[in-house]
């Protein structure tokens, strides 16, 4: 069995929702995914945020809006007045549920709870085409096996068990049909995934179910080994090891969020990433094999702040490293890249939310200078110090610009540059001249 996954611009129209059904109905008995339809969940987000500002003329506004261009969108899907009718009174249920919380007071599990309804609108849409096209289709509700636990973290046993049940209980359809990023939490209430969203809802089916391939369909040709919107001849990379996948995935490619994998990969379930645009191009196979000797691809991470930390005073000082890194953890804010010295250390971060705060504590311990607009730049491949000659062929490449900082040797996957973002596209064309022409 293999699972699919078709995000919101995938079927962001009945045109598309058509052409994903094409795409399903192979004869092969699949388990697809489906996020919401491009735009509605902006739309929700609205209306909730409009319930917590106490306004909820103006959300009931954004309700009616978003239910005329709903009731639009099934009058192009349905050819037949009995699954039109029936999938109009199921989505005006929805609708007027949202309603409902439009007129109630605003909490978390509210917001929550309509941000659920686009991907219940959008599933029930294509199960009801497909069953009019003579389709053996079943819908299983994500409520009914998607579930975290007091850590928000996938409760995986409680997956695997409940989602086996079901398709033990409903064999024998060719299709079945889920929600992506909708879960309940460990108290019963709806709430979602957050990281990854039906990415990482498809990789948790395909681990529980031991799929044979995890499909990431999107409106891409698969990751490229290069930034597209600042490189010219950018190619899709053909296979990636787990974890280059994942260092790319955080360092910039959006077409993955970085976590999202881990379960395929735990479960060995292989990954491809292909394009509903061009359905016949092959993607991206994403798996536990390594290429050695190859670099793959580079990625860049906008919006990154370097802090310098220099103190001669805790000149070879035990536990120097130690407080700084405290300080980070205190203030819950990450490090991406980490260069040490024998009286300093520089790092880097993403989330400047608590900067303030972090320079006045650093500073009890040396003095510290800060760079922000600055950017990652990393390069992924099979970077093992063992490779003569790959970590100098990077540094090479980026000669002619100035470099903050370098990350090498935390991972056999990767070397990183920090430099600034206004020498980012330079430094990405360089890198793609020397690496890949």
């Amino acid at each position: 069995m293999k699972i699919l996954k078709f995000g919101g611009t995938s079927v962001g129209s009945p045109a598309r929702m058509k052409e994903v059904c094409k795409l399903i109905t192979d004869g092969e008995q699949k388990v697809v995914v489906l996020s919401a339809m491009s735009g509605t969940t902006n739309s929700l987000v609205e209306i909730a945020d409009y319930i917590k500002k106490g306004n909820p003329e103006a959300a009931n506004n954004v309700v009616n809006k978003l239910r005329r261009l709903y009731s639009a969108h099934l009058v192009e899907l349905f050819s037949t007045g009995k699954m039109l009718d029936e999938t109009r009174k199921l989505v005006n249920g929805i609708f007027m549920h949202i309603h409902d919380l439009a007129m109630g007071a605003y909490t978390e599990s509210v917001e929550k709870e309509i941000l659920a309804q686009g991907e219940l609108i959008s599933t029930n849409m294509v199960t009801n085409y497909l069953k009019e096209c003579g389709i053996k289709v079943y819908l299983i509700p994500a409520l009914d096996f998607m579930r975290t636990d007091a850590n928000a973290e996938p409760d995986l046993p409680f997956i695997k068990q409940a989602l086996n049940n079901i398709l033990t209980e409903h064999a024998g359809y060719d299709i079945y049909i889920t929600q992506g990023f909708i879960c309940r939490n460990h108290l019963g209430e709806i709430d979602n995934l957050q990281r990854g969203g039906s990415d990482y809802t498809a990789c948790l089916i395909g681990a529980a179910r031991r799929a044979e391939e995890i499909q990431i369909w999107t409106d891409i040709d698969g990751m490229h080994n290069n930034d597209p919107r600042f490189v010219d001849g950018t190619t899709p990379v053909r296979q990636l090891n787990f974890e280059e996948a994942a260092e790319l995935a955080y360092f910039g490619a959006k077409i993955l969020h970085p976590t999202c994998i881990q379960p395929a990969r735990y479960a060995g379930v292989p990954v491809r990433l292909l394009n509903t645009m061009e359905p016949s191009a092959p993607g991206t196979l994403i798996n536990n094999e390594m290429q050695w000797g190859t670099i793959k691809a580079v990625a860049a991470k906008d919006n990154i702040t370097a802090i310098k930390i220099v103190s001669s005073r805790m000149l070879l000082a035990t536990g120097f490293l130690r407080k700084v890194f405290e300080i980070f953890e205190q203030h819950r804010t990450p490090i991406d890249m980490v260069t040490t010295s024998e009286v300093g250390v520089s790092l880097s971060i993403d989330n400047t939310s608590h900067l303030a705060d972090i320079v006045e504590d650093l500073k009890k311990y040396g003095t510290v200078e800060v760079d922000e607009n600055m950017c990652i730049i990393c390069v992924v491949g099979d970077l093992a110090w063992g490779n003569i000659g790959f970590e100098s062929k990077v540094a090479e490449a980026l000669a002619a610009i100035p470099v903050r900082m370098i990350s090498y040797g935390g991972s056999n996957h990767n070397i990183s540059f920090l430099v600034r973002e206004q020498d980012k596209k330079a430094a990405l064309c360089e890198l793609s001249h020397k690496l890949f022409a």
